[in-house]
């Protein structure tokens, strides 16, 4: 049963390591945007999976610690991982896929609605990287016009890299 890595399980093994974040985030239509940080420890599991365990401030929640789980799925040619945080009791699960120039790890989900209760909506996350110490990720709402909102973008320094 055992599962050799291939390039597309190598693709996520440049998240691994100890990281830092800046993270600003729109709170809501009509309200400010809320600026938070925190770090993030990113290993391998079998360098087929990667773990990103991250803990710091969430708006409005406090200190969070947040679990994303990432793989690629060779029978279904997809990425696919989950997202859970210590805010709330939604386990958010992936299925994306990488852009041509295998700089941008596109995930969706389907989640909880931030702004009406007990209403789900449909999310993307985009992991951007920018260099061997540097990645971006962005966070995306489907809005009720049909278009994506972005609402949260975070900054991720890999940690002795400044």
């Amino acid at each position: 049963m055992k599962t050799e890595a291939l390039k597309e399980h190598q693709w996520l093994q440049q998240l691994v390591g100890e990281w830092t974040y800046e993270s600003e985030a729109g709170m809501g239509p009509g309200k400010p945007s809320e600026t938070f940080a925190g770090t993030e420890s990113v290993r391998s599991l079998g360098g087929l999976w990667v773990l990103c365990e991250g803990r710091g401030e969430m708006p409005g929640c406090g200190m969070a610690t947040t679990l994303m789980t990432l793989g690629y799925d060779p029978q279904n040619k997809r990425y696919v991982g989950t997202w859970v945080g210590s805010m709330m009791s939604y386990l958010w699960v992936y299925d994306g896929s990488l852009d041509a120039a295998q700089k941008v790890l596109t995930l969706n989900a389907e989640g909880p609605d931030f702004v009406t209760e007990g209403k789900l909506a449909k999310y993307r996350d985009e992991i951007e990287i920018k260099s061997e110490d540097h990645r971006v990720l962005t966070s995306h709402v489907l809005g009720d016009d049909g278009n994506w909102h972005r609402f949260m973008t975070a900054s991720y320094r890999r940690k002795g890299s400044d």
